[in-house]
């Protein structure tokens, strides 16, 4: 099948447009460079059609999309502390630019699968997270997220299929800071000879999921039969920041001890995915320990 990946050289879109490569796919890949890396894309780019254009751009999106099978909309701003200084460009992005895609969509009955985010949830009063909590985001970011979900409920009650993935703490190569960004910063850290930075006591507990883990999940619902649907891609293990500080030191074979700094604003203090409707509606589950995963990670970084 021939399959367009929005946000295709970041970090997750350039996971997904390896696997769909790798399993026999026709890929195009829609990206405006401005986070996206084609250095992400370097062993596969000739297996691809890559094209430099901004989501923002409708007549050149359609341009590329009409003739595809399927939508995959990975391409969005992501940094919850920088959604603070900059809420109208990440309204403009991340809302705007999704609305892009579901237009084309519907004009051309193409079935999306996009990238929706656990930070919808905001808050939640108790763990792990199930897709019927309320959906109450405490940050700009998680704000521009529910307004997609909401335009995605308004374009399935007019036919069109569109599901999206509430990815939670998502690492591996590539990553940049905005994606599980305490990961990213604690091997920079401990690369460096330096303490990891915790925010807080390290108390609060986040769901670590593999980048490859999450881009089989985006496959696996675009091919099935779901039409409309809000599905949790995590591991439904919750870990603390304190614990994966002790897991990454142990892996480098270095001493050190972390210290402690003070919350930022929009910190999310619990977060752990209920992933049982993913395994019901998409035979969808994370593979990947987290220990593998970051031994993996360390040594391709």
């Amino acid at each position: 099948m021939k399959f367009l990946v929005t946000g295709g050289a970041g970090f997750i879109g350039s996971h997904l447009t390896r696997l769909l490569v790798q399993s026999g796919h026709s890929v195009i890949v829609v990206d405006n460079l401005h986070r996206g890396k084609i250095e992400n894309l370097h062993d596969i780019i000739d297996k691809i059609q890559f094209h430099k254009i901004d989501i923002l751009d409708s007549t050149q999106l359609q341009e590329v999309a009409k003739q595809t099978d399927g939508i995959f909309h990975q391409a969005a701003l992501t940094s919850v502390i920088e959604s603070f200084t900059q809420e109208k460009k990440y309204y403009d992005v991340n809302v705007k630019g999704t609305e892009n895609i579901f237009r084309i969509a519907k004009e051309h009955q193409i079935k999306v699968v996009y990238a929706s985010s656990s930070s919808v949830y905001g808050n939640p009063h108790k763990i792990p997270i199930s897709e019927d909590f309320e959906r109450k985001p405490i940050n700009p970011y998680g704000m521009t997220k529910l307004d997609d979900e909401n335009l995605a409920e308004k374009f399935s009650r007019i036919g069109t299929q569109i599901i999206g993935l509430r990815y939670f703490n998502v690492y591996g190569s590539a990553q940049n800071l905005d994606y599980a960004g305490v990961i990213s910063k604690f091997y920079d850290n401990i690369a460096k000879n330096k303490p990891p930075v915790i925010f807080g006591d390290g108390r609060q507990v986040r769901d670590f999921i593999s980048v490859k883990d999450v881009a089989k999940a985006n496959l696996m619902a675009m091919q099935s039969s779901l039409g409309f649907g809000f599905i949790n891609v995590g591991t439904g293990i919750a870990t603390s920041i304190l614990d994966l500080a002790k897991i990454m030191i142990s892996l480098s074979g270095k001493t050190l001890e972390p210290i402690h700094e003070q919350l930022p604003e929009g910190d999310v203090h619990s977060s752990q995915a209920n992933t049982i409707f993913a395994r019901q509606v998409i035979s969808w589950q994370s593979k990947t320990p987290l220990e593998s995963g970051l031994r993996e990670f360390f040594f391709s970084s």
